[in-house]
Order: structure tokens, then C-alpha cells, then sequence
């Protein structure tokens, strides 16, 4: 054993020599490669004043955040080749399939560009631009971001952006097109005078932004507005270099119109393949709402463009659509002939009238709260049995709350006895759910004004049944797991189809009431609820 220890010795020592240089060769090899591609990636173009100052549109970091994996998730790009007009996938999806180049990539990469992405389906576009530059000075509306209770009285008018020439601006070399012009630039800094030209005139305009009775289509006064200057009159002193959607919301304060805006958010990120979650900005000057829980949830970050004090530059920036030109809202006016079908069936079988889009979205909402997507609900057992399984009835309230600063704290009822439905129906799962054996009810008083809206979603999403009077807390549907039934109860005053389109573009079961008024039969609801509950097996 003895004799043997020197030789092992040296066997060692070879070996250790031996990794020691490969370390050696590894470390030089990697520095000087990331030298070299860092020096080509980053060396400025001399015809560009950038001052490259990072700036984070997020509070605490500038980190973003990762996609979550979605069991309904499908693959957004490339688009599909030869997609029918009218189909789901145009709808719903990656339907923005003519790509217009408004400004190409100067030779060697840097500058600026600008491109956008037209859907025949929904008539809209999904823009989006590299170094583009925001002069807050020279959007004319409120500062926003304020409580609302400091701003109670405002004008809408007031918070919806005006956009002046140059609002925004990208970087062109004078001598690569004709049309620039010399004229005096007002604010913004980088000089008085400058030489540019407007990038997107008003018959591009009218192919690939267009109005579709959009009274003030805040998008198309953004491309409006934008500016071609000279790359010498292009400065940047601050830089957010994180992708970022610039979002213009109307009824901001209401769930069905956010959800629209938060599903056009989602799909831009996915049309322009984000690698991550995007940051937010909003160009509007609207005051702070609940709903910027879920906002934040689901991106990055978000900041309002008054928040900027001075001109800053976006490495790369997103223009999402405006919730009006969603399916969710086109929809109400309009036949989409699409039903919900799970994605993997989809992936086997694909069909123009099949959609998993508004489940995948949804799925993106739980898992942005940081639920689980790959279980449908959470099942009990009641204390009394060992055998029967509880389900959650979830019955949705319309509460009184201050909505906006034009909001007096009261909501419109939709069903005037709603307390009265909601007590016989305590009552009778109280009583031992009459008529039902095989499984108990746990009902949910769904006091959505007075809940967070992670408390909500996973109200929502715990729930086998989800009751409710047509308004906007219903929205919440989209994200429901499954297996989940609808029951909505109709006034003759708002007959609507909303939650009944959600359910069917899903694909859950869907049950209305139709009221002759605004009052709804306790004991007609009970018997509804009931037959609802043995279709689940009870």
C-alpha cells in the first residue's frame, strides 16, 4: 500500500494540473468573447447623443418578470400562415399577421425603428418601436396617478391624452429619406430648431390605425404624433431599457373594460414575442384604482407618463390596441362564432371555430397571483361525511362604492331584492340544501368592492358555481377553471350578452334567468341552483 501512495500522488497532481488549465483557457476564451460582443452590441452610432441613463419603470427593480407556464398556452409566433379572416386564432390570438415597416433599421442596427402589426379580423394594430423617445411635456392632460379622493370632481376630458406634434420621436438619418422639414421644436429640449418629418401620414393612418367609431382613438393620436428627426437632434438623457406597453385606458375604473385592456396587453406581449413579462406605462391621467393590483400582478411594473419629469427614451416600446378593439368588446355588436375548446385537444386537432385563447388568459391571471393552473378547484369534504364532496357556490354582489371622480358611490341595481335571493339562498343550504344528498354547498357571499383583487380570483376560481345579477363583477369568469357553471341572473333592463359570450368563447356551461323586471323569485332561483347542483352530480 505503501509503494502504491506515490503513484497515486502523482496521478493526482496531473489531474489537478490538468484542470487548472482548461480553467485557465476557459476564463480568457469567455472574457475576451464577451468583450468583443459587448464593445459590437454597444458601441454607440456616432450620429446618435445618447446618454444612456437606465431608468426602471418599477418602484422596487428593475427585474422582470418570467412567463408562467400555462396549461393552455399556445404558440403565438410565428403566425400562422394563410389564417382565414374571421377565424378564433383572429379573434383571439395572433390575428396581426401584415407587418408594415413605418421606419427600418439603419445599417448596422442602431437608430430607431418602427413597424406595426395589422389583424384583418379585428381592423387594429399592434405597433411597436426601438428608441423611442416620450416628451411628457407635450402630452396635454392630467398628471394622474393621484388618490381618488384628491381629485373628486375632475373632467374625464381632463385625464385622456392630447397629443402634440412630437409627442413622441424616433431617430432617422436626414440624407436616407425626402420630406424632412426644419421647424421649431417647443419643449422637449435637444434645441429649438430641428429637421424632421412626421413618420405615419394620414393615409397609413386610415389603412392601419383606424378610428372604427372610436370617438378619441387615443392610439392613432400617438402615431400621430409621432416625429422622424435627424439622429443629431435625437438626445436621450434617460433610458428605460426594459420592453414596455404604452397603454391608454378609458373606463379604467370598471372590471369588464380593464379586463378588455389587460387581454389587448397580453396579446401584444405575445404577438411581439416578449421574452418576458413587459413593464407599463400609462399614458393617460387617470387617478389610482383597485384594479392596479391585478395590473401589477400581471406585468413588470407600472408607472404613469407624467410621472417622467423630462423627455425619456424607450429601448423598445409596445403600443397596445385599445380595449374597444378587442373580441371581448367587438363581440357584444357582433357574431364571433368561436366556442372554447382545451388547448390540447386544439393542438391535435386544429379548427378556425375552436379557441383555448381566453382560458390561456385567464390561467395567465391566476398564475400572476400566484395560484395553481394545473388543478380545477379545490374540493372539501363536510364535516359530517366522509363520502360527499362540498362545492362552492359563489353568488357575485353589487355593493355601492367610489368608482371615479365622476362617481357619485352609487351602483345601479340590476336586481333590486338581491339581498332577499341571497338570504333564502342561506337559508336553504343552511337547512341541509333541500333536495340534494350526494354532496354539500358552501355559499360565498361574493363582497367584491370590499376585497382585494387576489381575494377575488381566488373566489373565483375555488368556485363550482358562480351566481350572480348582470354587472360588471361578473367579468371575473375569465378566470374560472373548467369545469365551473354560470348562472346569470337578467333584467329586463340590462339584457346584455357579456358573461353568456365569456362562458361560450371558454367553453363552461351557461345558465340565465330572464326577469320580467328587476325582481327575481327567491324560491325560482333556489330550484334553478338546485338543478344546476344534481347536473354536477349531487
Amino acid at each position: 500500500m505503501s509503494k502504491r501512495n506515490p503513484k497515486i500522488l502523482k496521478i493526482f497532481l496531473y489531474m489537478l494540473l490538468l484542470n487548472s488549465f482548461f480553467l485557465i483557457i476557459y476564463f480568457v476564451f469567455h472574457s475576451s468573447s464577451s468583450s468583443s460582443s459587448s464593445s459590437s452590441s454597444e458601441q454607440p452610432n456616432p450620429h446618435i447623443s445618447l446618454v444612456r441613463f437606465h431608468v426602471s419603470v418599477s418602484n422596487q427593480s428593475a427585474i422582470q418578470k418570467p412567463w408562467p407556464i400555462l396549461p393552455s398556452y399556445l404558440p403565438w409566433t410565428p403566425p400562422q400562415r394563410n389564417l382565414p379572416t374571421r377565424s378564433c386564432e383572429g379573434y383571439f390570438g395572433n390575428g396581426f399577421t401584415k407587418r408594415v415597416d413605418f421606419l427600418k433599421p439603419m445599417i448596422g442596427g442602431e437608430g430607431s425603428w418602427f413597424r406595426c402589426f395589422y389583424s384583418e379580423t379585428l381592423q387594429s394594430s399592434i405597433c411597436e418601436g426601438r428608441n423611442l423617445r416620450m416628451v411628457p411635456d407635450r402630452i396635454v392632460m392630467s398628471r394622474g396617478a393621484e388618490r381618488l379622493e384628491e381629485v373628486m370632481g375632475r373632467r374625464e376630458e381632463e385625464e385622456l391624452p392630447e397629443f402634440r406634434d412630437g409627442a413622441f420621436e424616433v431617430a432617422e438619418e436626414v440624407s436616407s429619406r425626402l420630406g424632412f422639414k426644419r421647424h421649431r421644436r417647443i419643449g422637449g429640449g435637444g434645441g429649438n430648431d430641428v429637421i424632421s418629418r412626421r413618420l405615419v401620414n394620414d393615409e397609413l393612418l386610415n389603412e392601419y390605425v383606424q378610428e372604427g367609431g372610436i370617438g378619441r382613438h387615443t392610439m392613432r393620436g400617438l402615431v400621430a404624433s409621432i416625429r422622424a428627426v435627424d439622429t443629431n437632434d435625437f438626445v436621450c438623457e434617460e433610458w428605460v431599457e426594459e420592453p414596455t406597453l404604452l397603454i391608454t385606458r378609458f373606463e379604467y375604473a370598471n372590471l369588464f373594460h380593464t379586463v378588455t385592456d389587460w387581454y389587448s396587453a397580453y396579446v401584444s406581449s405575445r404577438v411581439t414575442g416578449l421574452p418576458n413579462r413587459p413593464h407599463v406605462v400609462f399614458v393617460d391621467g387617470h387617478c389610482t384604482t383597485q384594479l392596479e393590483e391585478t395590473w401589477t400582478a400581471l406585468f413588470s411594473g407600472i408607472k404613469y407618463a407624467k410621472n417622467f419629469t423630462k423627455p425619456v427614451c424607450f429601448r423598445h416600446a409596445i403600443l397596445s390596441p385599445l380595449g374597444y378593439e378587442t373580441a371581448l368588446f367587438k363581440g357584444l355588436t357582433g357574431e364571433i362564432d368561436c366556442k372554447g375548446e382545451s388547448a390540447q385537444n386544439l393542438w391535435q386537432n386544429p379548427d378556425d371555430k375552436r379557441t383555448a385563447r381566453i382560458s390561456e388568459f385567464g390561467e395567465m391571471i391566476r398564475a400572476a397571483f400566484g395560484f395553481p393552473v394545473n388543478r380545477h378547484r379545490s374540493s372539501e369534504r363536510p364535516p359530517s361525511s366522509s363520502s360527499s364532496s362540498v362545492h362552492n357556490v359563489l353568488f357575485v354582489r353589487r355593493e355601492d362604492y367610489l368608482a371615479h371622480p365622476r362617481h357619485g358611490g352609487k351602483v345601479q341595481s340590476r336586481l333590486i331584492n338581491e339581498e332577499e335571493v341571497f338570504d333564502s339562498l342561506h337559508h336553504w343550504v343552511a337547512s341541509g340544501s333541500t333536495g340534494l344528498t350526494k354532496c354539500g354547498i358552501n355559499l360565498v357571499n361574493g363582497l367584491f368592492a370590499h376585497m382585494s383583487m387576489k381575494d377575488q380570483v381566488r373566489a373565483i376560481q375555488d368556485a363550482s358555481v358562480i351566481i350572480g345579477a348582470h354587472g360588471a363583477g361578473l367579468t371575473h369568469i375569465v378566470s374560472a377553471t373548467p369545469n365551473t357553471t354560470i348562472f346569470e341572473i337578467i333584467s329586463v333592463e340590462f339584457q346584455r350578452p357579456h358573461f353568456e359570450l365569456i362562458a361560450k368563447w371558454k367553453g363552461l356551461e351557461y345558465h340565465a334567468m330572464h326577469l320580467a323586471n328587476s325582481r327575481a323569485d327567491p324560491t325560482a332561483v333556489i330550484e334553478k341552483l338546485k338543478e344546476i347542483m344534481k347536473s354536477l352530480g349531487c
